[in-house]
């Protein structure tokens, strides 16, 4: 009999050692089979501490006890509950049917678990030193409980089906061959998938992933510095929330509340870039102080992603960029403190209809915040603000984001274009400012009114004129198209000629920018 292969009909090996054999006793019972010796340290199954054949049992044997095993005793159901146990050789399960429930808690794998498009009812690996988990197309019907564990040769569990839950909490991965940590492209999960505290080196790769609840990274640390990604999840698909948050480290960490005396809270902390492009989220994405850390060719994107409520709480990055292009968000809920600078922010069509600022964000600021994600002027991003803001009630607002819309834009047009641009702007500020026409009518009226009192002027038609009144004279030239009969009735000459044209250049120029303004004003509405 060959190494891993199996044993059929339900035999019993001849060649059994008594470790394996107390095994077998034990799954007939049901019960747990524990041969720790009670010191921490040489039970510890990552520490170097060597176990003998005492605690030794051979992968083949416990394939065949979880493929073909006996029966259970009277009035027990037989299960596989394996504590401090070393399992030589691969345990390869691959393509196989599963029906007891199996645990194994503190075990060291000598070589691999292969459990590709094998079917289980439950699997607890729980504090487990395994060198690689191969599954891919497993199936279980409950949970699969892989926490504490540690993977030197990576995770696969790419078009994985988890009928409940997948534990990772506290897991450490180091990746393949190629890269990567934890494969799980097209992974389907029917409740939560909680990867508290993790530790990823490589890639942690989620592509077209179904989580049915929640998706929690809280605390984790996801680590690929010399590659492109550290996260790749696009088409991610999270019925609730995604937690990019912290995590309490010795006690439990609820948000919202002061954590317990001795809780060490441990952030979210990615090194290497994070895609979530496309993501479909059913209650939120929580980047409450999540740090990232990126070289300048690294983002974090968002591309296209949809969910109700976008928490963008977390820490500056430094480097690297931030890419909501396409993303459509119905709550905004964010910091000034915690988006890039300019150059370093994209929101080409990104939508959201609420904001929600955590703490003081001036209107500056987001302007600032604005032009930060516009290093060439586009105009979506100012009116997608300014919507906002008049949703909210803020039209006083949201006037001020579209004139520094028409700021920003004056910026690129040719020198005649902004030199227009210039007297729109002190005069009525673009016809957002309407007052400020009423103030330069009047200071020009009065200036005119004072200017002409003292001019000569001469009746066009002697005897047929009405009285002289420079302050009508005055208004009859500002107001292009009102004729008050007075600048039809009088003649001047000299200077008081060129003031009497400079008036009704400057009343054609303020009735023009007021049109103007208006007419932004009729189109916005």
């Amino acid at each position: 009999m060959t190494e891993g292969a199996g044993i059929r009909n339900g035999d019993l090996p001849d060649d059994l050692t008594a470790v394996e054999a107390g095994m077998r006793q034990a799954f007939r019972n049901g019960s747990v089979y524990d041969l720790r010796s009670g010191d921490a340290v040489v039970d510890d199954p990552h520490g170097g501490h060597p176990w003998g054949p005492e605690r030794t049992v051979r992968a083949r044997i416990v394939c065949w006890l979880l493929l073909d095993g006996p029966p259970a005793l009277a009035g027990r159901v037989s299960s596989l509950k394996l504590v401090g146990l070393r399992i030589s050789g691969a345990l390869d399960l691959a393509g196989g049917t599963v029906v007891p429930y199996m645990e194994m808690t503190g075990c060291r794998f000598e070589q691999e678990v292969v459990l590709p498009e094998a079917h289980f009812t439950t699997v607890r690996l729980v504090d487990c030193a395994v060198p690689r988990l191969e599954a891919a197309r497993v199936r279980t019907e409950g949970d699969l409980h892989l926490p504490r564990s540690r993977f030197p040769g990576g995770v696969r569990l790419t078009d994985a089906h988890i009928g409940t839950d997948l534990l990772l909490n506290q897991a450490i991965v180091h990746r393949d061959r190629g890269g990567r940590s934890i494969a799980a492209d097209g992974m389907t999960v029917g409740q939560d998938l909680q990867a508290d505290l993790l530790e990823s080196h490589g890639e942690m790769s989620l592509r077209t992933a179904k989580i049915g609840a929640s998706l929690s990274l809280r605390g984790a640390k996801l680590a690929n510095p010399g590659a492109r990604l550290a996260l790749n999840a696009p088409q991610l698909t999270v019925g609730r929330t995604l937690y990019l948050t912290p995590a309490g480290v010795g006690g439990p960490l609820v948000s919202g509340v002061t954590p317990a005396r001795g809780t060490r809270i441990q952030q979210f902390d990615c090194q290497g870039g994070a895609r979530l492009d496309d993501g479909r989220f059913g209650d939120a994405v929580d980047f409450e102080r999540a740090r990232f850390t990126f070289t300048d060719d690294q983002e974090l994107s968002m591309r296209r992603v949809q969910t109700p409520e976008l928490r963008f709480l977390g820490e500056r990055p430094q480097r690297g960029k931030v890419v909501l292009s396409g993303a459509r968000v119905v709550n905004l809920v964010d910091r000034a403190a915690s988006w890039p600078g300019p150059g370093r922010l994209h929101m080409g069509g990104f939508t959201y209809e609420n904001l929600v600022p955590q703490g003081p964000f001036p209107l500056t600021e987001r302007l600032g915040w604005v032009a930060a994600a516009t290093a060439e002027y586009n105009p979506e991003p100012y009116e997608r603000l300014a919507t906002v803001l008049r949703g909210a009630g803020e039209d006083e607002d949201a006037r001020e984001v579209l004139l520094a819309k028409q700021r920003r834009r004056r910026e690129t047009l040719p020198p005649a274009a902004q030199l227009w641009g210039y007297v729109q702007d002190w005069t009525v500020a673009y016809g957002y400012r309407p007052g400020r026409a009423a103030v330069w009518m009047a200071v020009l009226w009065a200036a005119g009114s004072l200017a002409f009192a003292h001019a000569g002027h001469l009746a066009v038609n002697p005897g047929e004129h009405p009285p002289w009144n420079p302050a009508l004279f005055t208004l009859d030239l500002l107001l292009p198209v009102v004729d008050l009969g007075q600048t039809g009735q009088w003649e001047l000459r000299g200077g008081w000629q060129w003031l009497a044209a400079a008036m009704i250049l400057l009343g054609w120029i303020l009735a023009t920018t007021v049109a103007a303004g208006a007419t932004r004003l009729l189109r916005r509405n």
